[in-house]
């Protein structure tokens, strides 16, 4: 059954999807691997569609597979599709070039993070509603982290309680996600340290053990579990 959005909401998701994964093994874009029996970006966007709030969801997928993921996507949500960039900053910017300027929250999210709850979609919108410009949710880091150097000899041992792993979505304020993109120097692995260049504030919520992001081929195997798990729950 497609899920209907909400016309009245104030949040666009923006997934860009035309990554080839290339660390997950041949295959294929990372977005369009299966994960019990369905692609990756299947998963991420019927989580998105199902979260409150969320007017639009626009996709930026690989360009020779623009038809093919927009018939994909038909039947799990009224989603836009638009042809990805060579790399991720160019493909959010592409899927923001097309989100109407009355929509005042934007959610980027990751394909690779299929399991991310539609819980954990609401509640990044809602720190940006109340007021952050920019919001990641994140996790504490539970193994030691060892600082090294060129040749693999270790510096010291970092404080830990002081370094969060970082998930999608991240959330931010329209008007401030395209200034980073419009200041964008250099590339960046994600939004909010495109933001954090202009010297703006990001908030972190707490994020979730299902957003895990999924890189390698065990973490499918871990995914799978999960997928299964929450098949069970709801039996």
């Amino acid at each position: 059954m497609t899920a209907h959005l909400d016309p009245r909401g104030d949040v666009a998701v923006l997934v860009p999807a035309a990554g080839a994964g290339v660390r997950l093994g041949p295959g294929g874009p990372k977005a369009l691997r299966l994960l019990g029996g369905e692609p990756l970006l299947v998963h991420a966007v019927r989580r998105a569609a199902a979260a409150r709030g969320v007017r639009l969801i626009v996709v930026a997928a690989p360009p020779a597979d623009v038809a093919f993921v927009r018939e994909l996507l038909a039947p799990v949500a009224e989603v836009t599709v638009v042809p990805g960039g060579a790399d991720r900053q160019s493909s959010v910017s592409a899927a923001l070039s097309v989100v109407p300027p009355e929509v005042d929250v934007v959610l980027v999210h990751d394909a690779a993070r299929a399991l991310a709850p539609a819980a954990l979609v609401e509640s990044v919108a809602a720190a940006v509603r109340g007021g952050a410009g920019a919001v990641i949710p994140v996790l504490p880091v539970v193994d030691t982290i060892k600082e090294v150097d060129a040749s693999e000899v270790v510096l010291g041992t970092v404080d830990r309680s002081t370094l969060r792993a970082v998930q999608t979505p991240q959330g931010f304020r329209r008007d401030l996600l395209v200034a980073a993109h419009a200041a964008a120097v250099a590339a960046h692995t994600d939004d909010a340290g495109m933001v954090e260049k202009l010297g703006e504030r990001v908030l972190c919520v707490p994020g979730s053990d299902h957003a895990m992001k999924i890189t390698r081929p065990i973490d499918l195997v871990l995914a799978e579990y999960l997928l299964g798990h929450e098949a069970g729950s709801t039996a």
